[in-house]
C-alpha cells in the first residue's frame, strides 16, 4: 500500500468515524455503517448488518433480523440463511468468529451445502464478514458482498476489521443515548402519573406507585406503558373499582375503664 493511499485511507476513516457518532438515531448510525462499507472497503458491493437473537432452553430459537442494508440482495440472503439455518452470516453472529472470508461462494461450499446454490442464485461471488456486537442474548454482524470470486484481499480484511471496530464504538454509544432517552421519558411519565392518582385518590407516593403497579398486572400491560397512558390522559384505567381507599387515621382504642359517663 502506497503511502498516499495510506493517507487517504486515514482520511477516509477519520472522517467515517466522526460521521458516525454524529448520527441522531440508531438506525441512522447502522444505515451509514452499510454504506461506509461499500465505499471503504475493496471489493465490496453490497453490505448489511444481521442480528440474532438467542432464545433460552434446549431448542433456543433464534430470531433473524436485518437491521440494515444496502440493498435487496443483502435481506434476501438474510432472509434465506435464517430459512435454512445455515450460512455465513448466521454462523459469524452464532460462532461469534470475529471475522471471516469466503474467497468463493461459486466452488462448492461444504460447510453451506443448502445456502451455497442460493448465493450463486443472488449473484454472490466472495463474502466477508465480522463480528459487530454481543449481548447476552444478542448478537450482531456486519456482512460484505462482491459479485465477483476472489474480490476481498487482506487489505479488504484490514479495512473491514477498523471499520467494524469503529462501527461498534459508534453502535454502542447510538443505543446508549437511545436507552437513556427512553429511561428519563420514563421516568417523567411515571412521575406525572403518580402525581395524578396521589391529587385524585389522597394518597401518599407509596400508595399510589402500588396502584398503578396492581392495575398494569391487572391489565398486563408494563407499567411504563400505563403511566404514559396516565400522564396523557389523566385517567387510570378501571382504578375507580379496584383502586384502595385512602388510609384512614388510626381508630383510637378505648377501654371500659377509659369511658367516661
Amino acid at each position: 500500500m502506497s503511502t498516499e493511499r495510506e493517507e487517504e485511507l486515514a482520511v477516509a476513516l477519520a472522517h467515517m468515524a466522526r460521521s458516525l457518532l454524529a448520527e441522531n438515531t440508531v438506525q441512522d448510525t447502522l444505515n451509514r455503517v452499510v454504506e461506509h462499507a461499500v465505499d471503504l472497503v475493496d471489493g465490496c458491493e453490497h453490505a448489511g448488518i444481521l442480528t440474532l437473537r438467542v432464545g433460552h432452553g434446549e431448542d433456543r430459537p433464534r430470531q433473524v433480523r436485518t437491521l440494515a442494508a444496502t440493498d435487496d440482495l443483502v435481506r434476501r440472503s438474510d432472509r434465506i440463511q435464517a430459512e435454512l439455518d445455515e450460512g455465513p452470516c448466521l454462523d459469524a453472529a452464532k460462532h461469534r468468529e470475529q471475522v471471516y472470508r469466503i474467497a468463493d461462494m461459486t466452488s462448492e461450499q461444504q460447510r453451506w451445502p443448502r445456502y451455497a446454490p442460493w448465493a450463486q442464485e443472488l449473484g454472490v461471488g466472495s463474502m466477508m464478514g465480522f463480528l459487530l456486537y454481543t449481548d447476552d442474548d444478542e448478537l450482531g454482524s456486519l456482512d460484505l458482498y462482491s459479485p465477483r470470486p476472489n474480490m476481498f484481499t487482506e487489505r479488504s480484511e484490514l479495512v473491514g476489521w477498523i471499520l467494524a471496530s469503529h462501527a461498534a464504538v459508534a453502535f454502542s454509544s447510538a443505543r446508549l443515548g437511545a436507552q437513556l432517552h427512553s429511561a428519563i421519558g420514563t421516568r417523567q411519565h411515571i412521575g406525572e402519573a403518580l402525581g395524578i392518582v396521589m391529587e385524585r385518590y389522597k394518597m401518599t407516593e407509596d400508595q399510589a406507585f402500588a396502584l398503578i403497579r396492581t392495575q398494569s398486572q391487572h391489565r398486563n400491560v408494563k407499567i411504563r406503558d400505563l403511566a404514559e397512558r396516565i400522564a396523557a390522559t389523566g385517567e387510570i384505567p378501571g382504578a375507580t373499582e379496584t383502586s384502595p381507599s385512602p388510609t384512614p387515621p388510626r381508630a383510637r382504642r378505648t377501654r371500659a375503664g377509659d369511658e367516661t359517663g
